[in-house]
């Protein structure tokens, strides 16, 4: 399955079927899913990095358990829009994974949803430790949830 445009996306995921929100760090991976309506994303788990099959096999894992029908990730673009090694590194990892495992994947532009969601944590005076343990599934949360509001307009 080739990595989708937006009006695209919705067309190639199956439908009733939930979206896997993930944004890719270099020693975490944060996911959130969708409901079936892809109404609301919600937080999920957090994965910690070990080498790329492993990390392959807990996303499937998740995939199966969840009845996932497509992936948005989260791409971490430059703030003037370019692309730099961090795009680079989640692009390869997510274009070995579309050949371990064959699914609709989007990518969506993350710029300041860990830090959106930082600044939220803070305001709520939650610890530094809580913070930095469930930013990661909350960040996915952001992205999954700002692309399904986008698709929803479209």
């Amino acid at each position: 399955m080739p990595i989708c445009k937006h009006e695209d996306f919705l067309i190639k995921t199956s439908h009733h079927k939930n979206l896997l929100g993930i944004d890719h760090g270099s020693k975490l991976i944060g996911i959130a899913i969708s409901n079936t309506e892809l109404f609301i994303a919600t937080p999920l788990t957090t994965i910690v990095r070990k080498k790329q099959n492993v990390d392959f096999n807990e996303i499937l894992k998740i995939i199966k358990e969840k009845d996932v029908g497509g992936i948005v990730v989260g791409l971490p673009l430059n703030m003037n829009g370019t692309k730099g090694p961090r795009c680079q590194s989640v692009e390869t990892f997510f274009r070995n994974f579309l050949i371990f495992h064959d699914i609709p994947l989007l990518f969506q532009d993350e710029r300041m949803s860990s830090q959106a969601i930082e600044k939220i944590f803070i305001s709520q005076d939650i610890s530094r430790k809580k913070r930095s343990s469930n930013i990661d599934k909350h960040a996915a949360c952001w992205i999954l949830q700002s692309a399904l509001d986008f698709l929803k307009k479209r």
